[in-house]
This record gives C-alpha cells, structure tokens and sequence, in this order.
C-alpha cells in the first residue's frame, strides 16, 4: 500500500461505501469512504480529503465475509499477498498481518462483496491500454474518455457485424428455399402440361397420382388483391381459380365439399397467400354468375357447401335412401362413414331426404337415427 495525494483519478470508480472503518494492521482507521476501482481498492478519509490508502487488486489473494454480531458491525477480511522487497514506503513499514479488514457501520457489505467479487474475476488491471504520455491531467481524463468511446463503438460495430451476418445466413436460407419452391412450380407446370396435352405414356394410375401430387404441391399463382385489384374483379378472378382447383376434389368426395374444408383446402395450396373466409364466401357466390361446374348451396340448417352443378338434388336424396333402405336404418355418423363423407354432410343429406318425405326420424336419448317411410312404400296397413 502506498500513501499518496488524492486528486481526481483517470479510473473508472464501481462503488463507494460511506462510514466505512478500515482496520489495517491493528491500527484501526475510522470514518472514512471506501472506492473500489478497475485497478485498486481506496480508503478516503471523510473529513480530509486530500489524503487516502489505497491498495492493488493485483495484491489480494482472496476475501470473505464476517457477519455482524451484538455490538459489531459485518466485516469483509481481505487476505493479501507478501509485499515486494521493492515496495514503496508507506504509512505502515511492517505487520505480521496479512490481512485487513473493512468494517461497515451502515450496511452495504453484501453489494460491495458482489462487486469485489466481479472485478478481481475479470481481472481489468491486467489489460494493457495503448497511450501518449501523459501532460496534464486535463489531458490525461480526455484521452481516457476518448478511449471509452471508441472501445464503446468498436463494441457497437462488433455487434452490428455480427447481426448482420446472421441476416445473411437467413436471407441465405430463405434464398435456397425459394430457388427449391421455384423447381417444384416448374415441375408442377410440365406435369399439368403432360396431363392437359396427354403427351407420352401416361397411363391412368399416373395421371390420378401426378393429380395428388399437383394438389400437394400447391397453386403456382395464386389470385391476390396486389395482382387483381380488389371487390368483384377480384372476387370473379378468384371464383374461376376456385372451381379449376376444387374440381377434381369434389369429384373424389362424391360431388360436394363443405365450406370449412374447401377453405382449408384452399389456404393449405395457396401457401402464404392465405385468403379470408369472407373473401372465400364472395368467391363461391360468383359461381353461377361465371356459370362455371360448381355452385354454392346453404341448407336449412345455415350449412354452407360447395357443390358440383351435376350433382343434383334427386341422386342425393336416392342414394340416402338406399342405403337407409338397405340398412334398415342408419345414424348420421354411420352414413358418412359408409358413404366416406363428413358426418356434416351426411346429416344434411339425411335432412334432405326427410324433408322430401323419403325418410323419417327416430330422436332418442342415443342418437338421431333415420328410418325408410314405410307409408310411401307399403299400401297396406302396418300392424
């Protein structure tokens, strides 16, 4: 430790402690402020300002804690090495200590240990800062600044680097996966082409599988506001893309599809361009104004559905009566299951066929299940 004039310091203070009592080497020093530093541990005393004790960091070894008891205040004891044969005087020649201890009156003791414990861990007075001599102390305070600046830029620009590096790799990725998307739209395209024209040996397995595979795949491009402007051009644009994508799929499910999954379907091919359910609707209702193969139908019961012009009403309700008929009868979730429908749609085909007076109804605490009318049928009485 050396004993030296206090002026202002070009270090870079952590924490300071008022009414603080240092005992060094029995002789007990009270009243004063202790400073730790980057470089050095400080005792100031409180009324003279001028003087102080300060101690390297470099020099301690290690420190614990010494809690308060009845009539003594918490302690931190710091446990140094021996001193250098060249060691500066200083206001104590020699001890048979080696330790000393900082007594704090007011508390404070357990956030100056932490920060203690942080800089003898990063070890700052190690790091070696390139400067000019120094001519002044004025000078020396402004150099120092200046080197806490650029160390803070240069953090700055080290980090902007670095971020801007991992958006490159993300744009790089982004890049890789849409060059992939493009492969799979041309090859979407050349087989519709191969589908359309018939060219080669495509037999009809193929055609059925290339078909699933293009549903799978998606719209190559699909109708948006941004290239269609938007109300009823819109709309109309959409409802001719609709009826081109949904008509194979409402084929396969027996000619109609439920809205809830027509827009599924729909949004699960268009990508990232999903569409909303409203746009949706307006879309399916220009379905007989464009006069395309489709239409949309609402039942009694508000159920919303997409249906092939062709199919009509009469083979609905016909095939529900045969398989009731064959049956004897059936519940909404076994006919859909026979058919391969929702049970949605089998419940409405059901309803239809009631409200025709093909069936009629049994509605117990079970289920609701569906019955052929015997009175349409049978000319003599039922026992």
């Amino acid at each position: 430790c050396i004993y030296f004039c206090w002026q202002n310091t070009v270090l870079s203070f952590i924490h300071d402690k008022q009414s603080l009592s240092l005992v060094f080497f029995q002789a007990k020093l009270d009243s004063g402020v202790l400073l730790l530093s980057t470089h050095r541990l400080i005792w100031r005393e409180q009324k003279n300002h001028d003087c102080c004790i300060c101690l390297p960091l470099s020099q301690i070894i290690f420190f614990e804690e010494q809690a308060a008891g009845i009539g003594k205040s918490a302690k931190i004891v710091v446990h140094l090495h021996p001193v250098s044969s060249n060691k500066e005087p200083g206001p104590y020649q020699s001890s048979k200590y080696s330790h000393i201890k900082l007594s704090f009156k007011e508390h404070g003791q357990i956030e100056f240990y932490r920060r203690l414990t942080e800089e003898l861990s990063q070890k700052r007075w190690e790091q070696i800062t390139v400067s000019q001599p120094m001519q002044s102390v004025s000078g020396s305070q402004t150099r120092v600044r200046a080197v806490g600046i650029v160390g803070i830029e240069r953090k700055l620009e080290e980090k902007r680097k670095e971020t801007d590096k991992n958006i490159s790799e993300a744009f790089e990725d982004l890049s890789k996966l849409m060059q992939k998307a493009k492969e799979m739209v041309d090859l979407s395209r050349l087989i519709a082409t191969k589908i359309k024209d018939k060219q080669g040996e495509i037999s009809e397995d193929e055609t059925i599988r290339f078909k699933s595979y293009l549903l799978s795949m998606g719209i190559a491009n699909p109708v948006t506001r941004e290239t269609h402007g938007s109300g009823t051009h819109y709309h109309m644009q959409l409802a001719k893309q609709l009826a081109e994508m949904l008509q194979a799929p409402l084929e396969e499910q027996g000619g109609m599809m439920a809205l809830t999954e027509v827009y599924c379907l729909t949004n699960r091919a268009r990508g990232m361009e999903l569409l909303s359910p409203e746009d949706l609707v307006n879309a399916c209702k220009m379905f007989e104004a464009l006069k395309l193969p489709m239409r949309l139908r609402i039942f009694d019961s508000g159920v919303m559905v997409v249906q092939l012009q062709s199919h009509s009403e009469d083979e609905m309700i016909a095939s529900a009566l045969e398989s009731v008929t064959e049956k004897g009868c059936l519940s909404s979730e076994e006919y859909a299951k026979l058919v391969g429908i929702s049970v949605l749609l089998a419940k409405e085909r059901l309803l239809l066929a009631e409200k025709f007076g093909h069936l009629c109804r049994d509605d117990s605490v079970e289920c609701l299940r569906f019955f052929p009318n015997l009175f349409l049928t049978k000319t003599e009485s039922i026992q």
